[in-house]
């Protein structure tokens, strides 16, 4: 199959395009500039450069290509996230999404899949929560919705459409990670709330082999996590054993709510979220089970 990889040379594109490689697959990947376009060639992709928002151009782009990812993303980080700073990310999530899928719908491409993300969903306490459990309406979360509304228009258009409601993240080399580890070697990376609250993660490793697998699985909105959520305390802890550092600090709500703004949603809400649907449907299953086991290795690569 032949699949053109818009956010190829991000956290979560390079990974998937290795696998997508190993899969036998063939890789048509968005790079900007001569920097990019050989992070795309050494990964086993072929560099295209095109805007995502030019729907003529990119329909060009996906000439001869079976599917399309949309893997692009500029997310600020999480403590530090602006209606300001999040404007870029919004866009990419939002006008992005509707010029790749009127582009691969004019390409005749089949197969669309969208990068969503956990912290739609309401704090669910500690029940299980699947694909349809209620959603957290908030701005933050409102380009994500964009996004799989247009992925539905996609698979209503006649095409396979997926969107992949990933986990938080964890990786030696994503930033989200190692600017947790380097908080946590100060002792600054604290409980927020009770810290009973669940966490569901999911190594990026993982999160690609979980792209190239979305490519034979029905349309619908999926979770993508590992298998055991961690109570936020207990994910604290696991990063403070590694680095032999021991966390005492803890924000109460109220604190973590004015500092943070409106991403304090991400932390304090509890969601607990099953992978079970696309298990099932894909035959899909982490490597990396649980960020308990497999987040230390992780946290000792970064050193």
């Amino acid at each position: 199959m032949r699949v053109f990889l818009a956010g190829a040379t991000g956290t979560l594109g390079r990974p998937t395009t290795r696998a997508l490689v190993a899969a036998g697959h063939r890789v048509r990947g968005v790079a900007r500039g001569p920097a990019k376009a050989e992070v795309v060639r050494a990964d086993g992709g072929e560099p295209v450069e095109v805007s995502l928002f030019d729907v003529h151009a990119l329909s060009t782009a996906m000439e001869g290509c079976d599917a399309v990812m949309h893997l692009a993303t500029k997310v600020p980080p999480a403590v530090r996230i602006t209606r300001g700073n999040a404007a870029e990310n919004d866009r990419l999530r939002r006008d992005g999404s509707r010029c790749l899928v009127d582009a691969a719908l004019a390409a005749s491409v089949t197969i669309y899949v969208q990068e969503s993300v956990f912290f739609l969903y309401a704090d669910g306490g500690d029940a299980w929560l699947d694909e349809d459990a209620p959603l957290h309406t908030s701005w933050l979360n409102d380009s994500a919705v964009d996004a799989e509304r247009e992925t539905a228009r996609f698979a209503g258009s006649g095409g396979q459409g997926v969107s992949l409601r990933f986990g938080a993240f964890y990786a030696p080399y994503a930033r989200s990670t190692m600017d947790t580890v380097r908080a946590a070697r100060r002792g600054l990376f604290p409980v927020l709330g009770s810290g009973a609250q669940f966490l569901s993660s999911i190594h990026v490793d993982d999160a690609a082999t979980a792209a190239v697998a979305a490519l034979a699985v029905p349309s619908g909105v999926y979770n993508v996590v590992d298998d055991e959520p961690l109570r936020f305390r207990e994910y604290v802890e696991v990063v403070g054993r590694s680095l032999g550092v021991t966390q005492r600090l803890r924000l109460p709500a109220w604190l973590a709510k004015a500092a943070i703004g409106e991403a304090s949603h991400i932390f304090l809400m509890s969601r607990r979220i099953s992978n079970r649907r696309f298990h099932a449907a894909a035959g899909w299953t982490p490597r990396a089970t649980s960020a308990r086991e497999h987040l230390p290795s992780v946290v000792g690569a970064i050193g």
